[in-house]
């Protein structure tokens, strides 16, 4: 990779650090409202550091006769979200009084929408610290929105080539037309997440915790403002908002996109956004009725409480209603098998996204019927298109390093000490971006304070590999990427 290259990428992560710094203007005046004077300092230094770095990269100004090709994209979006990491840790660092590395975990958990948090008394916290971390989770969220967009087509992980819609061809177009793109999805970002503050509000929030919430849901982050997350608003209508914003937040915005110039059909008829939405609805009811009768909740509320919970972990957003591990050793099963699934591609969700289920189930449908009839030709479709080799073996070897990368750091937590429950648990809700995991320490009722120093840098990097979807990651350590 030549220098002019290098030196490009650093004049974008220049700008990327400037706009953060002008970012932290936002909690500046939310302490400003709230009268916390005493946490300017914190906002003020870590923006002038933030700002001062990025005018340093940005310097020597971008080189004219150099373009960035697909894998200089790669180093650009994994740099981008180190570095911002980086450097959005310092609030959290000044405010909270706590290590740099509890800094960079609960930051890099913030801006990957995954939702584990080292901290506690939440309900105390700074109003500054509290609309910072949201809006990490809201950065987030639109920035993997943006690579899915541009970048993950280039590895073929995203599965954006599936989802095409018939008015627009959106998905064949999309990586020519990017700055198209995103001018669309940045707009419907900002307006589903006005309607969700407006909704959460109108349903018993106040206008600060709605805000908050509504960066968090929308992301499918999972920030609370409270150590007790949703629990600490009884009102149904809180819940049933909440589980409507983490789907929105979890259905593929290139479809919205669609939807919005004219294919307002486009939605529905995706066959991912079905399976997905009946895949929710009938885990709802299912679990909803077991609860009922193995507990005093009547069974609408135990179908509230299960949406919630069970909504929130497959669309990998984190918040809890109450302690779901408490309901049993089949709950504690089941919401640990839900961690795995996730949302759709092309949305702020992470996990093995539902469409992976759904070709895999495809071509193992397709693969029975061959048995049955082995001179028999088979097509074998996934949303109306042919389900590709190329398509088949991204999937394969997606699923298989996800999986790995779960079992090599689940053996590493094991080799510091954490017990099975807590080291397997860690890992698969890092590297799904879900937040909470099972067990006592890293549960939905407690939190990730007290793990080892280590065991946080190795659960950061799931958290990144995860929510870069691995591989855009991996191609840098390869040997390969490296040569002119």
């Amino acid at each position: 990779m030549s220098g002019a290259v290098l030196r490009l990428i650093g004049f974008i992560l220049g700008i990327i650090l400037i706009a953060l710094a002008v970012s932290m203007v936002v909690p500046l005046l939310t302490l400003w409202i709230y009268d916390r004077r005493d946490d300017f300092p914190a906002f003020v230094w870590s923006s002038l550091i933030t700002f001062a770095c990025g005018a340093l990269l940005m310097f020597r100004g971008r080189p004219e006769s150099v373009q960035l090709q697909a894998r200089d994209m790669y180093l650009l979006t994994t740099a981008s979200w180190v570095i911002v990491c980086a450097f959005a840790a310092l609030p959290m660092v000044f405010i909270s009084q706590i290590s740099y590395t509890d800094g960079f975990f609960e930051t890099m958990s913030g801006i990957t929408t995954t939702g584990s948090t080292v901290l506690t008394g939440l309900d105390r916290a700074s109003p500054g610290l509290l609309i910072w971390r949201s809006m990490l989770h809201w950065l987030g969220g639109i920035g993997f929105i943006g690579m899915a967009v541009a970048v993950l087509p280039l590895l073929r992980v995203g599965g954006m080539r599936l989802f095409q819609t018939e008015s627009s061809d959106w998905s064949e177009k999309v990586t020519p037309r990017s700055h198209v793109a995103a001018k669309y999805i940045l707009g419907l970002y900002v307006g589903l997440t006005t309607l969700s503050v407006v909704a959460l509000w109108l349903a018993g929030m106040t206008l600060f915790e709605a805000i908050n919430h509504a960066m968090a849901l929308i992301s499918t982050g999972g920030f609370s403002t409270s150590d007790a997350s949703l629990a600490n608003w009884p009102q149904p209508s809180v819940h049933w908002v909440s589980v409507v914003v983490m789907i929105l937040g979890s259905l593929p915005f290139t479809l919205y996109v669609a939807a919005s110039r004219g294919n307002a059909a486009a939605l529905f008829r995706d066959q991912q956004v079905r399976g997905f939405l009946v895949f929710l609805i009938l885990t709802w009811l299912l679990v909803g009725t077991w609860l009922c009768r193995h507990s005093d909740y009547g069974w609408w509320e135990a179908v509230r409480i299960v949406a919630v919970n069970v909504t929130s972990v497959v669309t990998t957003t984190g918040v809890a209603l109450g302690d779901y591990t408490l309901w049993g050793s089949f709950s504690v099963m089941l919401f640990f098998y839900l961690t795995f699934v996730g949302g759709c591609s092309g949305s702020t969700a992470g996990g093995l996204k539902i469409f992976r289920f759904q070709v895999a189930l495809s071509l193992l449908t397709g693969n029975l019927k061959q048995l049955i009839h082995p001179r028999a030709v088979i097509s074998k479709k996934y949303n109306g298109h042919p389900i590709d080799n190329e398509i088949v073996r991204s999937l394969l070897t997606f699923s298989f390093l996800f999986t790995l990368t779960i079992g090599v750091i689940a053996l590493a937590l094991a080799l510091m000490g954490l017990d099975l429950i807590t080291a397997v648990t860690a890992a698969a809700t890092a590297v799904c971006n879900v937040g909470p995991g099972l067990g006592p320490t890293i549960g939905p009722a407690g939190n990730f304070s007290t793990l080892p120093d280590m065991a946080k840098w190795l659960l950061t990097i799931g958290m990144l590999l995860g929510r870069l979807e691995i591989l855009t990651a991996l191609v840098l350590v390869t040997p390969v990427f490296w040569r002119h």
